[in-house]
């Protein structure tokens, strides 16, 4: 199995011909008779930032509990570091470095920092049965952590529910690093942020990557997705639309995929009889390619 990516090698890291942590081969899934997931092709390497869009209902979700051990893939290949593999829970994910960072950040909001970084991993000494929460040492590793990862705090003994949703999320990403994850999922951290906290989010997402971390950012947001990453994958209906690299596509194009372009620009002829909506800006039908 490869060896966690450090900090000295980020840079080689991140390079695009950089073999794959987590690759998907025509992966599918279904529940009885729905199709959630189908023909997905995918590819998450270290010192990158793989963004997956979709509307609703796009089958997001069902592609994090793939990735991350929830659920089981029915088609098609699941490889970590060239080897194919079926987790059977998030447990599993997490012994390959796969780490998810959900939007609820399973945390104890009444709980310290310090106890919230090492919630259920936590640190003792001394000896058997008289063992005792080694507490120094967890607020030094939490301190020094939080650090490295460019996230300053007054007070490791505030409440974790004091802190803004921004700072919480960082503390999440930065548990995930320190507890050994080479692939980072992230649940849509910025769809319950404002502007500036969302802002705080996209740096440290930045800074995983930096650390060579492969990323995967789950988002309906493309001008987020656009400021940090450096593939895209836009998902509709449970099949992908677009699986494009950074140079690849541009701003507009990315948005127009997220929106439905192919479908507002099918309709773009009704919407022109309703009184009040501007059509204009409205891409083009593009007529389907002669046989």
């Amino acid at each position: 199995m490869a060896t966690n990516v450090t900090k000295d090698s980020a840079a080689q890291a991140s390079a695009p011909d950089e073999e794959p942590v987590i690759r998907l081969r025509d992966v599918g899934k279904l529940y009885g008779n729905i199709r959630a997931l189908e023909g997905i092709d995918l590819a998450v390497r270290p010192g990158r930032v793989t963004c997956v869009l979709g509307d609703n209902g796009a089958g997001k979700s069902t592609l994090i509990k793939i990735i991350s051990g929830l659920h089981q893939h029915d088609e098609g290949e699941y490889l970590v570091d060239g080897e194919p593999v079926r987790l059977n829970t998030p447990r599993d994910a997490l012994k390959l470095g796969i780490a998810t960072v959900y939007q609820d950040l399973a945390t104890v909001p009444l709980m310290p920092v310090w106890r919230n970084f090492f919630l259920g991993s936590e640190l003792t000494r001394g000896p058997w049965p008289v063992r005792r929460l080694d507490i120094q040492r967890m607020k030094q590793i939490t301190g020094e952590e939080l650090s490295a990862m460019g996230i300053h705090l007054d007070n490791l003994e505030q409440p974790i529910g004091t802190l803004s949703g921004g700072q919480r999320q960082s503390v999440a990403i930065a548990r995930a690093v320190h507890f050994g994850a080479r692939v980072l999922i992230l649940d849509e951290p910025t769809a319950a942020l404002g502007v500036k906290q969302s802002g705080v989010v996209l740096k440290y997402i930045a800074a995983a990557r930096e650390r060579g971390l492969g990323v995967i950012f789950i988002t309906h947001n493309p001008h987020h997705a656009y400021m940090v990453g450096d593939h895209f994958a836009v998902l509709r209906l449970g099949a992908l639309e677009l699986n494009a690299a950074r140079e690849d596509v541009s701003l507009e194009e990315l948005t127009n995929h997220m929106a439905g372009g192919a479908e507002l620009a099918a309709l773009k002829h009704e919407l022109a009889q309703v009184r009040g909506v501007d059509v204009d800006e409205l891409p083009e039908e593009v007529a389907a390619p002669s046989s």
